[in-house]
């Protein structure tokens, strides 16, 4: 009897799936959950080797996350990037005080879960069976069906089309191994794939999709101002979308300084625009009430954004090579 392509795509897995991955050999749906949030919009590498092991050793369960305040979770999270999902990881553990749901139905009410995280928990920790449609389930698909339009509802009705309900845990993570290994966006393997033969789009693997629109980013010019007061340097808890919840130093759009003492300059870059600063240091008065004031040990344990990270580097080089105090 000649396979069916769900067949061929579950032997391939046996041989060749990432099997080792923590979140694979463990049945513990919080684990699950937080493995989930980490690598969206993430790389797999960046999350296994410096993340995941540490923010679930700081809170092992749930309940710790409810417990926890959000700059700790903030903390944990940082250098992570995308913010928002460690904020909506607190939101959502506290929403359901701790206890998961064990549906997709119930999990997409929570924050910042929706429709293809909400089935890969509930089919990765409860074997509900429900296809997922990361980035790379989208990108074999496309090519497998030969659909060029992007159009994400289309997409779901093709994920459904392809699914094996029989094996959900084995065939979702098997999409996704094929999708991060061989069905490549640049340089797909597809003598590899186990979908080879099934496939309608592998004459032609690249011209599905098409092609996205390619913005350049926009690039914002900023002044970074480090107050200082007897050795405290003024920061506040960012309350705009952007960064929510780290603390940062002030930072305006105008770019003449005058006479402020500058330390250097920085560029950082985030996902919709890059950021290119002078830092400046002043013991000018400043008495905003935002802002409260630390010394440099106390700034260690607070989430900042890798633009001010930078900041200080700059600060405690330019007063070493002065001879001054970081203290």
């Amino acid at each position: 009897m000649k396979p069916t392509p769900q067949t061929s795509l579950l032997d391939w897995y046996i041989s060749h799936g990432r099997h080792d991955l923590p979140w694979r050999t463990t049945d513990d749906p919080y684990h699950i959950y937080v493995s989930e949030i980490m690598l969206q919009q993430t790389q797999v590498k960046t999350v296994l080797e410096r993340f995941y092991f540490p923010f679930l050793e700081r809170f092992p369960t749930l309940i710790d996350l409810v417990e926890a305040e959000l700059d700790d979770v903030l903390k944990m999270w940082e250098g992570l990037g995308y913010y928002t999902r460690a904020r909506n990881l607190h939101a959502a553990a506290r929403q359901c005080n701790g206890n998961l749901p064990e549906t997709a139905h119930e999990l997409i009410q929570l924050s910042g879960i929706g429709r293809s995280t909400a089935h890969a928990i509930a089919a990765f920790a409860y074997k509900e069976p429900l296809p997922i449609l990361d980035a790379n389930v989208k990108r074999i698909l496309h090519r497998y069906f030969a659909l060029r339009e992007r159009n994400e509802k289309k997409l779901w009705e093709y994920a459904y089309t392809l699914f094996d309900p029989l094996h959900p845990f084995e065939y979702n993570q098997a999409m996704m191994d094929v999708g991060a290994t061989i069905c490549l966006a640049k340089k797909p393997l597809c003598p590899l794939c186990p979908f080879l033969t099934a496939c309608l789009g592998k004459d032609s693997p690249l011209s599905y999709p098409e092609p996205k629109t390619i913005k350049s980013k926009p690039i914002r010019k900023r002044s970074i101002i480090l107050y200082r007061r007897e050795n405290r340097y003024a920061l506040k808890q960012r309350q705009s979308r952007f960064l929510h919840g780290l603390w940062g130093f002030v930072e305006i759009e105008d770019t003449d300084m005058g006479t402020l003492d500058c330390l250097g300059h920085i560029t950082q870059h985030y996902s919709h625009f890059t950021l290119d600063a002078d830092v400046y240091l002043s013991d000018e008065p400043f008495s905003d009430e935002a802002y409260e004031w630390f010394k440099l040990s106390e700034i260690t344990p607070l989430s900042l954004s890798r633009a001010d990270h930078k900041a200080i580097s700059l600060l405690r080089y330019n007063l070493e090579k002065r001879g001054e105090s970081a203290c």
